[in-house]
C-alpha cells in the first residue's frame, strides 16, 4: 500500500513539474542565449554535461521535451538534448564504482563495468543521433501520432493550472523554472521509493542472474529493469555491486546496457504525451527507435567484434591510473568542445 501512495505521489509531481517548467521555460532563453547554445550540435554537448551534473539522464530529457513544448528549442534540438542526455547518464555507473574502489574495494571491476557500460553507450548514442537527425529532417515518423484524449489534457489544465498561476505570480520566471527542476527531482525521488528493492543481495535475483548468459536474455532484461525504474542510471548501478560480487561478467554488461538505452525514455514519452506536443512525441519516438534500430544491428551482425572491441578498450582504459585520467579528460572535454563549438 505504502509503495502504491509513494507511486501516485511521484506521478502527481511528475506531471505538476513538467506544467511547472513549461510555464518558466522562457527563463532559459537568456541562458541558452549566454552560452550561444544554437543548434543540434550545441544542444548536444549541452544535454550531455547536464546529464553529468545531475548524475541523471531522465531529468535532463524531461527538461529538453519541456523546452520543446514551450517553444524555446526547435524539433532537432530538443532531440539533440534528449540524445546528449544519455550519453551522460551512464556516467553514474563510473562514478559509483570508483567511489566503491577508493572506499576499500581495490578490485577495479567496478570501474571497468562503468567505463563498459559508457563505451557501449557512446557506441551506439552517437550513431542514433545521428540517424535520428535524418529522420526528423525528412519526417519518417511524422505520420505515427498518439494523441491523448482530450479530457486528459482538460482535467490537466484543472489540477495544475491554478498552482502554476500562483507560482507564476509570486515568483520571477527564473525561479519557477528552477523549482520545476525540483520538483521533478523530487517526483523522481518519489518513484524510487515506490519501486522493489532489486538488491544485489536478493538471493532469487541473483540465482536468476546466473542464468542469463545470452545477449538476447541481458538485452531483455536492461529493457525490463528499467522499465521498472524508469531511471537507466538506477538500473546501470546495480551492475557494479552484481560484477564485484561475481555474478556478472563483463561482456554480459553491454547487451544489458543496450536495452536500458532504449526503454528510459519510456518516462520522457510519457511526459511528451502529458504536454500534448505532437512534436514532442515524435521526438521522444525518434529516439527510442533510432537506439532500438543500432542495438538491433550490432547484436544480430556484428556482435562478437563489437564485444571484444569494447571489453579490449575498456581494458585498456582501466589498466593504470593514467589511462583512466585521459579517459575521464576526453569524455568531459567532448560535449564541452560540442557545447562551445
Amino acid at each position: 500500500m505504502v509503495r502504491f501512495v509513494f507511486a501516485g505521489g511521484g506521478l502527481f509531481f511528475f506531471i505538476f513539474a513538467l506544467q511547472i517548467i513549461k510555464s518558466g521555460a522562457r527563463a532559459v532563453v537568456p541562458l541558452l542565449d549566454n552560452l550561444d547554445i544554437a543548434g543540434p550540435v550545441n544542444s548536444l554537448g549541452f544535454g550531455w554535461l547536464a546529464a553529468y551534473l545531475a548524475l541523471s539522464g531522465s531529468p535532463v530529457a524531461a527538461i529538453g521535451t519541456t523546452l520543446l513544448a514551450g517553444g524555446v528549442l526547435n524539433e532537432h534540438e530538443a532531440f539533440a538534448v534528449i540524445g546528449g542526455s544519455r550519453l551522460g547518464a551512464s556516467f553514474i555507473v563510473l562514478a559509483v564504482g570508483y567511489a566503491l574502489y577508493i572506499g576499500g574495494k581495490r578490485s577495479p571491476d567496478g570501474l571497468s563495468i562503468g567505463v563498459v557500460a559508457l563505451l557501449t553507450t557512446f557506441s551506439t548514442q552517437g550513431p542514433a543521433v545521428i540517424l535520428g537527425l535524418v529522420s526528423l529532417h525528412y519526417g519518417w515518423l511524422d505520420s505515427v501520432q498518439f494523441t491523448p484524449p482530450r479530457g486528459m489534457l482538460d482535467w490537466i489544465d484543472t489540477v495544475y493550472g491554478h498552482p502554476v498561476d500562483l507560482l507564476n505570480d509570486a515568483l520571477p520566471a527564473a525561479l519557477v523554472f528552477v523549482t520545476g527542476i525540483g520538483v521533478l527531482l523530487g517526483s523522481f525521488a518519489l518513484f524510487d521509493r515506490a519501486l522493489p528493492q532489486l538488491e544485489a543481495g536478493s538471493p532469487g535475483f541473483e540465482k536468476n542472474l546466473r542464468r542469463l548468459d545470452s545477449k538476447w536474455l541481458m538485452f531483455a532484461m536492461g529493457c525490463a529493469v528499467t522499465s521498472m525504474t524508469l531511471s537507466v542510471s538506477i538500473s546501470l548501478t546495480l551492475l557494479v555491486p552484481l560484477s564485484l560480487k561475481g555474478y556478472l561478467r563483463r561482456d554480459q554488461v553491454i547487451p544489458y546496457v543496450m536495452g536500458a538505452n532504449i526503454t528510459t525514455f519510456i518516462d520522457t514519452l510519457a511526459g511528451a504525451l502529458v504536454l500534448g506536443g505532437a512534436s514532442a512525441f515524435t521526438v521522444v519516438l525518434t529516439e527510442m527507435v533510432s537506439v532500438g534500430i543500432v542495438s538491433g544491428l550490432v547484436l544480430l551482425f556484428a556482435y562478437p567484434i563489437y564485444s571484444r572491441a569494447i571489453l579490449a578498450v575498456a581494458g585498456k582504459v582501466t589498466h593504470n591510473q593514467k589511462n583512466l585520467g585521459m579517459f575521464l579528460a576526453v569524455i568531459v572535454a567532448v560535449p564541452l568542445a560540442l557545447l562551445l563549438v
